[in-house]
């Protein structure tokens, strides 16, 4: 018994041994090689949103195939309401709706497409938009200016993706109770 637990070959075999029950450990546990990414229903805040926020909500309708709605945060600080709903894209990016009615509108938009400086404008649905990039953070921004609230659609998307979910994006009806 003294050879195993002195010199080489002591330390080789208590290596073989950590090894093997590592290499066990490895088969007998179980691995999911899918990917699994969150999934949120913003049903219920959306409904929330359309009786409660002092402005006229937005929403996609309907949300693109292979887009997985992954979060939906709404805040009210100091009078403002914001809404920000999260999408995992079918091509897997980000892409990021946020609304809000927080005044000066501009520095909304600023802070959430993280640059002031507007590119251009583009037509979508028959609405403008601004398009703003962030090179740096390899970040595309949607900006648009209603006179209720500002809407901005942003992420790590193409801007194909982002213009769908511009695009997607329907007015819904106040609910009254």
């Amino acid at each position: 018994m003294r050879k195993f637990t002195e010199g080489f070959y002591g330390y080789a075999f208590a290596m073989a041994v950590c090894l093997a029950a590592v290499g066990l450990f490895l088969l007998i546990t179980p691995q999911s090689r899918t990917e699994h990414i969150p999934k949120v229903d913003y049903a219920l805040t959306l409904s929330d949103l359309r009786r409660t926020a002092p402005f006229q909500v937005w929403a996609p309708e309907p949300v693109a195939a292979g887009w997985v709605p992954n979060s939906s945060r709404r805040t009210n600080d100091d009078g403002r309401t914001t809404w920000r709903l999260g999408f995992a894209t079918a091509k897997r990016a980000h892409a990021m709706l946020a609304q809000s009615d927080e005044k000066p509108p501009a520095e909304f938009a600023n802070r959430l497409s993280n640059t002031s400086t507007v590119t251009d404008t583009v037509q979508i649905g028959g609405a403008t938009w601004e398009r703003r990039v962030r090179e740096d953070k390899n970040q595309r921004s949607l900006v648009r200016f209603l006179p209720d609230a500002t809407v901005v659609v942003t992420g790590t998307a193409a801007w194909d993706e982002l213009s769908a979910l511009a695009g997607s994006l329907r007015q819904q009806s106040k609910i009254t109770s």
